[in-house]
Order: structure tokens, then sequence, then C-alpha cells
């Protein structure tokens, strides 16, 4: 391997701008002199770093324990299967180091045939190229599948374990890509030579920038923060706080047409990000769209709860929120119902918000919107690998420590889930080739998480990902036992394919059980948040329609219809028939709700509280 090498070092150019790169450049061992006094910054804000619960840091022993056991177990059941597949891994490695080593022996500095499917962590031509890193990358790949196999091949474990082993192994195969060394980056290392050790030296300072930031935890920082700004280049779209409460603020958008729809519509985002993933800019906002299309807007803008609001739980977020705002969004508008939205964690409370309603007699509520929503989490796909007694063990250790789940825990969470998309590729570029952070809005948001209550984190997490009592019918709220069963409004439920938070399937299933008799389900193409932030616009993201929903989510699938660009217009037609006749449009407030202040309100960037 060192002549491999040592012949892709004698292939690169060792100038820059004309000026001879040596060992002993000015400019280069000024850049190690920098690099020496960044590394005790470094230091020194690791040093700062708060301990955490082992169990929120990887998984278990017993997950080691069980794999250990089970490989094992079926080495010694079936010997050949495991030898089978240990030859078939040397042989693919061998092979491939002969066809390396032929190729030298023939004079040839060039990488062999390389027939490894396409992989944008190894977009640089050196990859393809260059011998040496080709090498590495295809006996990484190699390496990959063979533990891809194993793991897949496993037998003797409980499906969750088969889960989890899964998502953990191919955490780990994700990590040592080649890719994530500065050794073996091509990329990174052609950069620092032509930079004469610049690039190094900036990708330390964003390195020991994230962590003096975040006391210690390595918080990857995904956009330029200088270049958003809420309310003013972000959440722009005009609107009022007309209520605020301990625990949010409710925005009246102003109207842009002459007239609106009778029944007014609010949305309730989760709280777990910020609202204005639906109002980023206008040219992909859904608020501005909506209001656009002639309804009577309010969204909820969820406070950042501190140590304060250790005690409040599910109920409260049902009755101090969703029915506190429905009320004030009836009073405002003069009307019996209102349509609502519920996205993630708040499409599962607007469920339990919807059962509880049914149970007191109460009509407030027209119809219902669920955007990725889970209320049935018998399998909640890739998410559910971090739902063991284990990881929130762990999770019940820190709230009752602190009063509240600071944000990191689960921004952490997940981008693990997307690791290769939000740890890894944006560390390369910020740490490895200096490169500052781009001003994406998107990713801006994805950086601006909030804290949860301790004991609502407890309740969600237990009660319903763990326990799944909604759909079993068995959790009680507010002196009502809930279920699916009782949630009888229309209901337009509209699940993402490729969401890696809330498995479309598992979605579809928990809308199948609710006992509504008008039921609509829209899978959108991409991912829980590209899929419902898609604009038509951007024509970008396809979905599928089916009214059958007495089959299976597969067999839905397989049977239904496709259509080119956004759902959001079909949705905005269904929601058209909800939301009745024609009226004035409305000014925000009215003479028992004074305007508050100009949207996008206060509690989005802050604590601020009554």
């Amino acid at each position: 391997m060192l002549q491999l090498h040592n012949s892709y070092a004698g292939t690169q150019k060792m100038t820059t701008d004309d000026r001879e790169i040596t060992p002993n450049s000015p400019v280069l061992n000024a850049n190690l002199v920098k690099i020496e006094e960044l590394s005790r910054r470094l230091v020194a804000a690791f040093a700062k770093k708060k301990d955490i619960d082992a169990s929120l840091q990887g998984p278990g022993e017993d997950l080691y324990m069980k794999a250990a056991s089970a490989y094992m177990t079926q080495a010694m059941a079936d010997p050949a299967k495991m030898m089978e597949q240990q030859v078939s891994f040397w042989g693919k490695s061998l092979s491939h180091y002969i066809q390396v080593q032929e190729m030298l022996a023939q004079g040839k500095p060039q990488a062999p045939a390389d027939d490894t499917p396409e992989d944008k962590r190894f977009s640089d031509p050196a990859w393809a190229e260059n011998p040496y890193f080709n090498f590495l990358k295809q006996q990484y790949l190699i390496n990959s599948q063979a533990v891809s196999q194993l793991v897949d091949n496993m037998e003797g474990l409980e499906p969750a374990d088969q889960k989890r082993l899964d998502y953990f192994s191919r955490q780990i195969v994700a990590m040592m890509s080649p890719a994530n060394f500065l050794g073996t980056n091509p990329q990174a290392l052609t950069k620092a030579v032509e930079t004469e050790g610049q690039s190094l030296v900036d990708g330390l300072e964003n390195l020991v920038r994230d962590l003096e930031e975040n006391d210690g935890d390595l918080v990857v920082t995904l956009a330029d923060k200088s270049a958003f700004q809420v309310g003013e280049n972000l959440a722009t779209t005009e609107g009022s706080v007309v209520f605020r409460n301990p625990l949010f603020e409710l925005i009246q958008y102003a109207p842009t047409t002459e007239k609106v729809h009778k029944t007014p519509l609010v949305i309730f985002p989760p709280w777990i990000n910020r609202f204005y993933i639906m109002d980023l800019k206008e040219k992909n906002s859904l608020v501005k769209w909506i209001v656009d299309q002639g309804f009577s807007l309010f969204v909820v803008s969820w406070v950042d709860p501190d140590a304060s609001y250790a005690d409040y739980g599910m109920d409260s977020y049902i009755e101090q929120g969703f029915l506190a705002a429905i009320s004030e969004v009836k009073k405002i508008t003069g009307v019996k119902k209102v349509n609502a939205v519920g996205y993630c964690i708040a499409g599962t409370t607007l469920g339990l918000t919807l059962s509880l309603m049914s149970k007191r007699g109460d009509t407030s509520i027209n119809s219902a919107t669920f955007f990725t929503a889970l209320t049935d989490f018998s399998d909640p796909g890739e998410f559910g690998v971090f739902l063991d007694d284990g990881f929130v063990d762990g999770i019940e250790a820190e709230v009752e420590k602190h009063g509240y789940l600071d944000s990191f825990f689960m921004a952490r969470t997940f981008s693990f889930l997307r690791s290769n998309d939000l740890i890894y590729t944006p560390a390369i570029h910020s740490y490895m080739l200096g490169e500052a952070p781009p001003a994406f809005d998107l990713l801006f948001w994805n950086g601006d998480g909030a804290n949860l209550p301790a004991r609502m984190s407890i309740e969600y997490l237990r009660g319903l990902c763990q326990e799944n009592r909604f759909a079993r019918g068995t959790i009680e709220v507010l002196d009502e036992v809930l279920s699916l069963s009782d949630v009888d409004v229309p209901l337009c439920a509209i699940a993402c394919e490729t969401d890696h938070i809330a498995a479309w399937t598992s979605s579809y299933s928990g809308i199948r059980q609710m006992g509504s008799d008008d039921k609509t389900f829209i899978l959108s193409e991409s991912g829980h948040i590209a899929g419902i932030v898609n604009p038509p616009s951007r024509n970008k993201y396809g979905h599928y329609t089916n009214p059958d929903m007495s089959v299976a989510a597969d067999d839905w699938k397989e049977g239904a219809s496709f259509h080119e660009g956004s759902w959001w217009p079909r949705w905005g037609a269904w929601l058209t028939k909800q939301s009745g006749t024609k009226v004035a449009a409305r000014i925000p407030g009215d003479s028992t709700h004074p305007i508050l202040g100009p949207a996008p309100g206060t509690y989005v960037t802050g604590h601020a509280k009554t």
C-alpha cells in the first residue's frame, strides 16, 4: 500500500499560485503554529463536555451479548453457512488486491476495473482514478457488504433486536468510511496541499467553534447562522400575534384575498422544532400558499420550555394548547367549527384531542389533517431503535435532573437517522475542507431545535411510543380513556415515502383505525420535511392516491395512482370542501383580541412567557 500511496503523491502538483510548496514554506509553517494553538483550544473545549448517561451514547451491552450469542449459536448449528460467508468475503478482498498488484506489476499506476455502485461520498475523481484511493474505497465497500450480509442473515434474534443490530451496524460502517478521515480523503489532502495548510486551519477553527458553542458537545453547524434572521428573511408572511398564554402564541395571518372561506384553519406544528418550517421563504412557504388560496389561517407557535415547565404533560398540551387555541380561533372568527392540522408529534396529539372531544361531545373541529403523524406505534420505523428501555431510562434520568429534555438530544437522534447527510458529509466540508457552512434555510431551521418538558417527554416515549396505548385504546388523558376509534371527523392524512422519523406505513395504519367514515390518504415522495415543504412551483416530488383504505399499506400503494407534482393543490381542493362559503376577509384580531405584536412573534426566538 505504501507503493500505491507514493504513486498518488508523485502525481500531485506541489505548487499553488505558481509558488512551490516545500516543508520549509513560511505559510505552511505559520499554519502549523496556528494548528498547535487551535489544538490547545480544542482540548479546553472538550474539557467542558458534560457527562451524558451511557445509555444515550449508544446501544447497551445487552445488544452486543445477544448478537454474539446469536452468532455463536448459528455458527455451531450451521458452520458451513458461516464459512461460506467468510470465504466469499475473503475471496472478494483477495481478488481485488491481486487486480491492483497486477496493474502495478504492468507499470500501470491506475485503478483496476471498478463496478461498485455510485456513492456520493466517493464523488471526487481520485476515488475512481487513483489506485491508492480506489483500493481503499473498494475494500471499504467490500467490508460494508460483508457486514450487511452477516447482519441480514443473523438468526435467533427478536425482531426489535434485529432492527437495532442492523441500525447500529450501519452506523459503525458509515462512521468508518475512508472519506471521514483526513489521511484517506483525497479531496481534503489535495486542498490542504494547495492551500499550504490553510484549509486545515480553517477546518480546525470551525471544529473548535462548534465545540465551544455547544459546551464541548460536537454539533456540526449545518448552515450559516449569520445568513438568516427569523422575521426578517425567514417567517416573513404578514400576520399578527392575537393571543398568548404560557404555552403558545397564536398567530393570525393577514388575508391576501378579498374573500375567505368561512371555516378558519388552525395549524399545530410540532413543538420539537420551530413552526417556521412552514414559512421559510415566500417561494416555499406553505403558510403563504394557504393564505393565497383564500383560507383564514391561524398557526400556533409553541414556547421553548425551560425547567419551569417540568410538570407540563401531554394533557397540558391538549388543554392549554390545542383546546385553548381552538377556543380563541372560534371567538375571533365568530364560528362554531374550525379545521385543524397537526404535524408530526402535533398530529399525534391532534388525534388524542379529537378522541377527547368526541368523548366530551365537543364538535368544535370540523375536519382534521395529519402531516407525517404517527398514532399507531406498533412499527415506528427507524426511530424505533431508540425506544428500548435503556434509551428511555436514560432520557428519564436526564429530564429528572434538569426538568426538561435539551434540544441537543432529539436533534442528535434524528441526525443519526441520516448520518451521512446530516453528520459526516457536513463535518468533512467544515472540518477537513475548511469550508463555511452554506446559507441554506432548511438546514438553518434544522439546527434551531426546541426543548421538551420533562413529564411530556416521558409520557410520549413511554405511553405512546413504547406501549402504543392510543392504538390499544388504553391511554387515559384528562379523566377519559382515549382510542383511535373515537376519531370521527373527516380526515386527510399526508405521509412521506422515505420518512425516516414517521414511517408512512405506520401513519397509514393509524389513520385506517380511526372511526371516521370520510378518510383521504396521500403519500408524497421524499422524506419527513422535503415531502411536506413541496411547493407546486418546484414541480419536484409527486404523490400517490388510492381511495381504497380497506387494504394493508403495501397493497394500498400497489393499487395507488401516481400524480406528478406537489400534493398541496389536491389537499387544497379537499380543504375547500370542508371550509364552507366565502365571507369578507378577516383582519387579524378583534375587540377582545388586540394585536400583541407582528408575526412571527416572540416565542419562536426565545423563552418569553406571560
